[in-house]
């Protein structure tokens, strides 16, 4: 690779890490070209990609960015998944894929400036989807006003009750 060609990859790379929302190392050697396609097909789904790029490209692309941290990992062959969108799904499909293909080593990530370990990016990858939650924060605060409404209208109903009662207490006088 030519030394044009090489700034045009560090320039693009830093372009793209400006929007991304979670980025992941990962160690893919060993792994089946077959797989590795497979897997950028289902990143690509998702709103992410998935990328093999030279250490010391991506070193120079991580500087001026929140990912810096990822800088310290950069060691062996490495692939890069960086994600533009809801960051549980992609982080999902590289975890299952990495269960499923123990090749694959995920090293680090960063999430809004922050180092994620090994651990945190599994437990991040069993959270649910941000679709999920918005239905279940919606279902909290319409339960909530149906509460409210139900609340509301034992008041009258009491009052309608107590005043039955009191006309069959007359009735049977």
């Amino acid at each position: 690779m030519n030394r044009s060609a090489k700034k045009q990859v560090v320039t693009e790379l830093h372009k793209k890490l400006k929007n991304v929302k979670l980025a992941i190392l990962a160690d893919y050697s060993g792994i089946k070209v077959k797989d590795i396609t497979d897997l950028r097909n289902e990143l690509r789904k998702v709103d992410s990609e998935f990328r093999v790029v030279k250490n010391n490209l991506l070193s120079i692309a991580l500087k001026d960015t929140e990912f810096l941290p990822l800088d310290d990992h950069l060691r062996g062959p490495r692939a890069l998944m960086m994600n533009f969108g809801d960051v549980v799904e992609p982080t999902r499909i590289l975890v299952e894929f990495a269960k499923k293909n123990d090749r694959l080593d995920i090293e680090a990530g960063v999430l809004d400036g922050r180092l994620l370990s090994r651990e945190q990016i599994g437990d991040l990858s069993k959270l649910p989807s941000r679709d999920i939650l918005l239905g279940k924060f919606l279902s909290i605060l319409v339960g909530v006003q149906t509460q409210f409404v139900t609340v509301l209208g034992g008041v009258p109903r009491g009052l309608v009750q107590v005043l039955e009662a009191h006309r069959m207490k007359k009735e049977e006088k």
